[in-house]
């Protein structure tokens, strides 16, 4: 009961958020954004007898991510940057040690469509960028690696979670790609839209995996 709860307050505040933005009511969007990942951490804590401490954490530093960019300017754009930068350094770390052993062969074709993907997107805003630059690469490297590792780990299992986990990455990256491209490129109402439905995607995609993976122990 108390999950179905949960899963329908994350659903709700996922909505009157995407709702805001849609309509451009930036009441609902400072209302509801930052319980978007509160209502997960609850609807996480409600779906596993034993918490994942590291997966909280990436919870945390997600939320506190989302709150710095509700607001404008460079200085909290770069605190919202290195927020998620630490909460995908945990996703990293907690699919690393998901991967007991592979091959070159794996990693290669692991590296090669998230390297092509990153290259691209650097190469079309790095004229945008100025002293963004270095930022963005070492986030876009970071959350490359998230994908790199995610993709390895599902051809290692072939498994639900490490699907879900890889398509959260994945979602994550189109998310992060278009508020890159909107915030340095061509800033659009649209694209907007579209990142917080991918992010919320994403977060919902990683959660799954991490809900099958502490059950998996239990």
């Amino acid at each position: 009961m108390i999950k179905k709860v949960a899963f329908f307050v994350f659903v709700l505040v996922s909505l009157f958020d995407i709702v805001g933005i849609l309509f451009k009511v930036p009441d609902l969007i400072f209302i509801f954004k930052p319980f978007i990942l509160l209502s997960l951490l609850f609807l996480y804590s409600s779906s596993v007898l034993v918490r994942n401490k590291w997966y909280v954490i990436a919870l945390i530093f997600s939320f506190f991510g989302d709150v710095f960019l509700l607001y404008s300017g460079q200085s909290l754009f770069i605190m919202g940057l290195v927020s998620f930068l630490l909460a995908h350094f945990i996703f990293i770390s907690i699919v690393l040690k998901r991967i007991q052993k592979t091959s070159f062969l794996k990693i290669i074709s692991s590296v090669i469509p998230f390297l092509v993907v990153f290259i691209l997107l650097i190469f079309g805003l790095k004229e945008s960028l100025n002293e963004m630059l270095l930022p963005v690469i070492i986030y876009g490297l970071t959350i490359s690696t998230f994908g790199i590792v995610s993709l390895v780990d599902f051809q290692n299992r072939k498994s639900q979670k490490s699907l879900f986990m890889l398509l959260g990455a994945m979602v994550f990256m189109i998310s992060d790609s278009v508020l890159a491209i909107n915030k340095f490129y061509n800033a659009s109402h649209e694209f907007e839209i579209i990142i917080m439905f991918t992010y919320i995607i994403a977060q919902y995609l990683i959660f799954r995996s991490m809900v099958l993976e502490e059950n998996g122990k239990n």
